[in-house]
């Protein structure tokens, strides 16, 4: 995650490039500190598969990401 190339992060890349991801709490985490290190988009390519993953996976992670203080800490 270190090239921010086109400001495109995708949720799979987040999941697979981060071993510290157990959970979906632990994924909000990571998707609102891309969002701090300057990734523009974010990309719902896949679903989390964590046993807490809400119905409305993609508008929690959306608000995440888009948060002005960066989503949850």
């Amino acid at each position: 995650m270190s090239d921010i190339g086109d400001g495109l992060i995708k949720v799979s890349d987040l999941v697979i490039g981060n071993p510290n991801v157990q959970s979906f709490a632990d994924l909000r985490r990571y998707v609102a500190e891309a969002a701090r290190r300057g990734y523009r988009f974010l990309q719902f390519d896949v679903k989390p598969d964590f046993v807490d993953t809400p119905r409305n996976w993609d508008f929690v992670l959306e608000t995440d990401f888009y948060a002005r203080d960066g989503g949850p800490k």
